[in-house]
């Protein structure tokens, strides 16, 4: 086992940021001209599901997930004054599902995700 190193943990740090953002724009959009906002949402969360695995791998992409379905869930919840941000119709509840959509980065092919040049024979060859 490795050891933690401080860049590891800025970048995991960044990540969380990153799902952070991520759900709060995703929650102010999904209703803005359905169904469309609700794609740009989701499709937002892929790609920082995306960005997550190819950063920093398996532990950035479950970041990035928790912390999107952390924040959509807070955000869900009733307010103060009895209001939603999330409604319990079907855009609020595809969205309040949406989290799951980092998964979609989760099954992508590995090879996608490697540091080798094209054409390249074995692990890590270099480019000639």
């Amino acid at each position: 086992m490795q050891p933690i190193r401080p860049r590891d943990v800025a970048r995991h740090l960044g990540l969380l940021a990153l799902g952070v953002l991520v759900s709060l724009v995703g929650t102010g959009v999904h209703r803005a001209s359905p169904p469309w906002g609700l794609v740009l949402a989701l499709l937002v969360v892929v790609a920082a599901g995306v960005l997550a695995r190819a950063w920093v791998g398996w532990t950035g992409l479950l970041t990035v997930g928790l912390a999107v379905v952390t924040t959509v869930a807070v955000l869900a919840s009733r307010g103060p004054g009895g209001d939603v941000l999330v409604a319990l119709d079907a855009l609020g509840v595809v969205w309040y599902c949406g989290g799951a959509a980092v998964g979609v980065a989760a099954v992508l092919p590995r090879r996608w995700f490697l540091d080798t040049a094209v054409g390249a024979t074995g692990p890590g060859a270099a480019a000639p």
